[in-house]
């Protein structure tokens, strides 16, 4: 019965942000399409984190599912949308296949900065590639979308929201079907007792290997999307602060439900916008209030505040 709630609730909220909308002011539709995007890729840190993983490093999948998307237009003249996302997904699935081969070895800080070194590589590869316009990156355009040109139109932020919401909501309703299937179960099983799962026979570096290419897909795809409603992308996309910044979401909204993810990066969202916009000096200590208060009062997130509230209705 939870289950299907959790489903049900994904759909109201889907379906409330698509009729609505329209009726938003531009800044509002890109904050929520923002949001959306990071949701998606700590939607997939959070596979991690019910694995007893911290990933350091997830501006790497990000950054590259960006790129991805992005150089499609100079090298190929492809301008699809589909096309775009797909060749993120396809890219970010391979290179996550192949350095899980070594992650999946390493556990704690040794899994951290790992993955934030080979982040950082990317990132440096990427400044002194001229013909990516190095620091300054470059611009992404959409012209169609399954066939139907859009670049330039009336409806083209609400239709790259509206895309953007709908692969946000099946991220969540495949990773929610995951979570409470075997494979699923067996992540948190490993993060509680990584031995006994060894003793029961089930192979703890196939279910690590498996978190982490779902992992990475789903960092590739915010990615992509990013790239997509902002129009342009920048080495900084692999840079540790982004991946700090998803860390930092994590912590936040908690891993309770794969609602929690999306919950965290629109608050996280907010508060950035609004303090920059009124205080653009010392933004960064209003994050660090937030984070500070979520640290000391709930401990295991924002969601924990509904868990609460969901056993005293009980």
């Amino acid at each position: 019965m939870k289950r299907e709630r959790t489903v049900v609730i994904l759909t109201i909220v889907l379906a409330a942000m698509l009729v609505f909308a329209p009726f938003l002011p531009n800044w509002t539709m890109f904050l929520f399409t923002v949001a959306l995007c990071y949701g998606i890729v700590v939607l997939g840190m959070m596979l991690l984190i019910r694995t007893g993983l911290v990933s350091f490093g997830h501006g790497l999948y990000y950054c590259l599912g960006a790129y991805a998307a992005g150089t499609l237009e100079p090298l190929f003249g492809i301008t699809e949308l589909a096309v775009m996302l797909g060749s993120a997904v396809a890219i970010c699935a391979g290179v996550s296949a192949i350095l899980a081969l070594l992650l999946r070895r390493y556990r704690d800080i040794f899994f951290a900065m790992l993955s934030l070194a080979f982040s950082m590589i990317l990132y440096g590869l990427l400044v002194k590639t001229s013909s990516l316009g190095s620091t300054d990156g470059f611009n992404v355009t959409v012209k169609t979308m399954l066939g139907v040109h859009i670049a330039g139109t009336a409806y083209e932020r609400y239709l790259i929201f509206a895309v953007t919401a709908l692969i946000a909501w099946v991220c969540a309703v495949l990773i929610h079907r995951y979570l409470n299937s075997h494979r699923g179960r067996l992540a948190e099983a490993i993060r509680d007792n990584e031995l006994r799962v060894e003793y029961m026979g089930a192979s703890v570096a196939n279910t690590i290997h498996l978190n982490y290419v779902m992992s990475a897909i789903l960092a590739g795809l915010g990615g992509a999307l990013m790239a997509v409603s902002v129009g342009h992308i920048d080495p900084e996309m692999a840079y540790w602060t982004t991946s700090g910044e998803f860390v930092f979401i994590s912590i936040l909204s908690g891993t309770g439900s794969v609602l929690a993810p999306f919950l965290g990066a629109t608050i996280f969202e907010s508060i950035r916008s609004f303090a920059y916009e009124y205080s653009p000096n010392t933004w960064q200590m209003a994050l660090g209030a937030a984070m500070l208060l979520v640290i000391m009062f709930l401990p295991g997130g924002l969601w924990s505040l509904f868990r609460r509230s969901g056993r005293s209705a009980m």
